[in-house]
């Protein structure tokens, strides 16, 4: 997708100056995009994706393990990651909300079982190794219980936040048949499974572990698909971030994500949620030592949501801009 055609320039992000190597987005002033859609975005100089979830499902599929055939031997880790839904955001109270612009959302909904995770997935190559950006416009809720009611309720913090668990934003690169190929990934930990907030950004600290891995003896826990071992993420510098989860469970507000990674580089750039911006060029990303057939060039995006207890949690995505500095 052509920029010029949406008469985009460059956004300015928020947040301390990064040195000029770092591709960041800057707008012109006074230049406001054709498609009012993408006002609202910080794109790179070219739109490789724009996916409003009004217009349909836009290529996010339902992650599912490698297999030959037979379903009956899907790995138990992947077994269960549910097709993404188009969702016009009905909650039991309020009706229908309908998403930040427009009626329809992509809706990520796990089942009401503790560690259960629903993945989406968008697939796609590259043309050139270099920066990357994903772009969205978010929110998440966990499903309201309708348990004995808190004698202790003050009428401010619901109980409901406690029972969201964590979703991530991922990547899958890999450069060749000799690789290397590399999984970035960024957690945002709202609670624990005792239901204690944390509300932190964390990255993984190890690989995920492939059907290859899997296939040759080498999977350890089939809990969480992102890592080895269930403990392998560690806190990002200045990741802390309460978000506004507005008191009820079916109050929503939208938040704006932007992450940038280079593939070229095999690293992670930087992170901004709302205000909060990230610096991650220092973090490390593991890396396969193995070789992978048939994934060439190989981009693909990934979000996930997390139950971290019995109760479903959902992820909801307005709209979402992935641009690219070739």
């Amino acid at each position: 997708m052509n920029r010029r055609r949406f008469g985009l320039m460059i956004p300015a992000a928020a947040g301390a100056p990064l040195p000029a190597q770092v591709a960041r987005p800057q707008r012109a002033a006074g230049r406001i995009p054709d498609d009012p859609r993408l006002a609202r975005f910080n794109p790179l100089k070219r739109i490789l994706v724009f996916d409003d979830f009004d217009e349909g499902i836009n290529g996010w599929a339902e992650l599912v393990s490698n297999h030959n055939g037979n379903l009956d031997d899907l790995r138990p880790v992947l077994r269960d990651m549910r097709p993404a839904q188009l969702s016009n955001c009905t909650f039991f109270d309020t009706g229908t909300h309908g998403s930040m612009s427009g009626t329809y959302a992509l809706k990520l909904a796990t089942r009401a079982r503790q560690f259960h995770t629903a993945a989406s997935i968008k697939r796609l190559t590259f043309q050139k190794p270099g920066p990357v950006q994903f772009e969205m416009y978010f929110t998440f809720k966990a499903e309201q219980t309708f348990d004995a009611p808190d004698p202790n309720w003050d009428g401010n913090f619901t109980p409901s936040e406690r029972n969201f668990g964590e979703m991530t934003i991922s990547n899958d690169v890999c450069m060749g048949e000799d690789g290397p190929r590399f999984i970035c990934a960024l957690r945002y930990r709202n609670a624990t499974p005792e239901g204690e907030l944390v509300q932190k950004w964390m990255y993984k600290t190890s690989l995920h572990t492939t059907t290859k891995m899997d296939r040759a003896g080498q999977t350890l826990q089939s809990v969480d698909y992102h890592v080895r071992e269930v403990n392998d993420w560690k806190e990002i510098p200045g990741g802390r971030q309460p978000l506004c989860f507005n008191e009820t469970s079916t109050k929503i507000n939208w938040h704006y994500l932007r992450w940038v990674f280079d593939t070229a580089k095999q690293r992670n750039t930087e992170l901004q949620v709302n205000d909060l911006v990230m610096d991650l060029r220092g973090i490390p990303v593991p890396s396969y030592g193995q070789g992978y057939r048939s994934l060439n060039h190989l981009l693909n995006f990934l979000l996930d949501v997390r139950a971290n207890r019995a109760v479903r949690n959902f992820l909801f995505v307005d709209s979402a801009v992935i641009s690219v500095d070739w």
